[in-house]
């Protein structure tokens, strides 16, 4: 998804395209520098691919009590509020499930070779005082916070820019938006697409005036393991990629992180995807393989 205005500021982070876009174009070098450095924080908390970060040195303790920072925390809080959510149909543990599917680097240098297929452990199995910030996971867990720490990531910024500017923004995070602060006249207008990189005038257009927009899809982060191809939206009951039925599922929702919740669950439902999101109240356009094209919960 690509806002439509000519002032953003667009860089590459957390493996995927960020974006800010700001109601006073005077503001969008702080704004920028804002992001940045949230941005950063959150790879050196969350990163499955970086051996320094705090959730891999809480996964080495293999099964002692840590306790973590306020940020790892809140990442914690917004997975798990997801697989409670979702009845684990999106789960914090499948960081296993793509390791053994050869997703455990950053994507360019992923490279063909044996696949290992095993289920998620179980979000469950976490260990998580929120209170005391103590978290522990089990020997031999691993934790992928990158969908849900994401999109809380987009809401986080959001707040913060607005905070410090006191101008409107609208933060994009690789597809998943999020906006404080007043709104630009008309609202904020978006393409909804396929590729959060690339503004395709054929993407429809839609205005957001509050809230957030998430989109996930099986199209981009794509590698070969095994003879197959695999996508990186796991179904943690089976450790497997997500049966291709849909491309895009895109969710309008209170926050920018129950829209991701929303749209990533979707796509492991699969088939019953539009009477899921339908009996949730949430509006949501579903593009299947095949180019067609769904509304539901209101969508227009």
């Amino acid at each position: 998804m690509t806002a439509l205005l000519t002032d953003t500021a667009t860089f590459d982070a957390i493996g995927t395209t960020a974006a800010v876009v700001v109601t006073d174009p005077s503001r969008l070098g702080e704004a920028e520098r804002l992001l940045r450095a949230e941005l950063a924080a959150l790879d050196l908390a969350c990163s499955r691919f970086r051996p320094d970060s705090e959730i891999r040195r809480v996964e080495a303790a293999s099964g002692a009590s840590v306790v973590v920072s306020p940020l790892l925390g809140a990442c914690l809080d917004a997975a798990l509020r997801a697989a409670e959510l979702t009845d684990g149909l999106v789960d914090p543990t499948v960081g296993g499930c793509l390791d053994g599917l050869g997703y455990d680097r950053d994507l360019p240098t992923v490279t063909d070779g044996p696949a290992r297929r095993v289920p998620a452990p179980g979000w469950w199995r976490l260990g998580w005082d929120p209170r005391s910030r103590r978290l522990v996971v089990p020997r031999g867990i691993r934790v992928d916070l990158g969908s849900t720490g994401k999109a809380h990531a987009a809401d986080r910024a959001a707040a913060l820019i607005h905070a410090h500017t006191e101008v409107g923004v609208l933060v994009n995070l690789g597809g998943d938006l999020a906006m404080a602060g007043p709104v630009p006249p008309g609202g904020w207008r978006v393409r909804v697409g396929e590729d959060h990189a690339v503004d395709d005038p054929q993407d429809p257009v839609v205005t957001i005036h509050s809230g957030g927009l998430a989109t996930s899809g099986t199209t981009r982060r794509r590698w070969r393991r095994d003879g197959a191809v695999h996508h990186h939206i796991v179904d943690p009951r089976t450790g497997m990629s997500t049966a291709e039925l849909w491309r895009t599922v895109t969710v309008a929702a209170a926050t920018c992180l129950d829209a991701n919740i929303a749209a990533t669950a979707a796509l492991v439902v699969g088939a019953d995807a539009p009477d899921w999101l339908a009996a949730a109240g949430l509006p949501a356009r579903l593009v299947g393989t095949d180019g067609d094209v769904r509304h539901v919960g209101g969508w227009v």
